[in-house]
């Protein structure tokens, strides 16, 4: 099984895995973290996490965060509120993944904007009124349905009283991120093989801070261009690079006159709903990856057309 083979390799490489609260905790009281240190999450509640997942993760005695979507509990494949009561019991987090799991950047042509932003407080404090009357709690932590974000639904996110939110863009969290726009690398799926779970283990936050543009929806410019600062100490700055998803190759530029600012655009339009730019660079003598990855959203193209959704 690749999830055991994966929780043996943590176990076996002397990792210290916490759940997302405390590595938000610790973040925000400015305390370092462990110098190997994972964190576990799974989206949606489905059943198998109480029959596959669950069982693996007692045996080796590691923690992990569940984000719920409170509308699908009891439904189909969904853990019910009595199994999630009973997991909260064991020691599983559980967070807020949405009442609805609906494409929350998704706006009609006849909605304003404060008509979107009181269509989603609702959906997020409908989901939070439920979870505090099942579980007698509410969440202080958020997953947004499908990864998707932008910097108005984070100020969203925020304001509803949310420690932090997290995407689906891979990365490393480290300290001085933006709270509101953590990453999670994906380890199942296509994602799942051994060697690339290693990779992601011991990858390091490539020290970038995005210039422009702010938002990660795609409104004119496609393909997007990134303007970004990246500290490169300690860095190769020869070995930077840039992806754009399916592994197609971008540009990039260093910003002439302007020390350490670069530019990245893929060669090539995007076509899905989501996608993103990986950048990566090597460490000086080569002993370590440094890696970032920054979103791309398309609203206006709909879910099935998407074929590259990045984790």
């Amino acid at each position: 099984m690749d999830f055991q083979a994966q929780l043996d390799l943590l176990q076996r490489e002397q990792f210290t895995v916490l759940n997302l609260g405390q590595i938000v905790a610790r973040l925000q009281a400015g305390e370092s973290l462990p110098p190997r240190c994972a964190v576990i999450t799974v989206d949606d509640a489905y059943q198998s996490f109480l029959s596959d997942g669950w069982p693996l993760l007692k045996r080796y005695g590691f923690p992990v965060t569940l984000f719920v979507t409170t509308d699908t509990v009891g439904g189909g494949d969904y853990l019910s509120w009595q199994e999630l009561a009973g997991l909260q019991q064991e020691g599983v987090e559980i967070g807020n993944h949405s009442a609805s799991h609906a494409h929350l950047l998704d706006r009609s042509r006849a909605e304003s904007v404060p008509e979107w932003s009181a269509r989603v407080t609702a959906d997020i404090r409908r989901a939070q009124r439920a979870l505090r009357e099942h579980l007698g709690s509410a969440p202080q932590l958020f997953a947004y349905p499908y990864g998707e974000f932008d910097p108005t639904l984070a100020r969203l996110i925020k304001s509803a009283g949310f420690a932090a939110a997290f995407g689906q863009q891979s990365g490393v969290i480290t300290a001085g991120q933006d709270f509101f726009r953590l990453p999670r690398f994906a380890v199942g799926g296509a994602h799942a093989s051994l060697d690339e779970f290693r990779s992601k283990l011991f990858m390091h936050h490539l020290p970038i801070r995005v210039i422009e543009p702010e938002s990660t929806v795609i409104v004119d410019n496609n393909p997007p261009i990134l303007t970004f600062y990246m500290n490169s100490e300690g860095l190769e700055e020869s070995s930077l690079r840039c992806f754009a998803a399916g592994s197609s190759e971008c540009t990039i530029n260093k910003l002439n006159g302007n020390d350490g600012v670069y530019v990245a655009k893929a060669l090539h339009p995007i076509t899905g709903r989501r996608s993103k730019y990986t950048l990566t660079a090597r460490s000086v003598g080569g002993g370590a990856w440094y890696w970032f990855s920054q979103l791309w959203i398309r609203p206006d193209v709909g879910e099935v057309a998407d074929h590259s959704v990045p984790r």
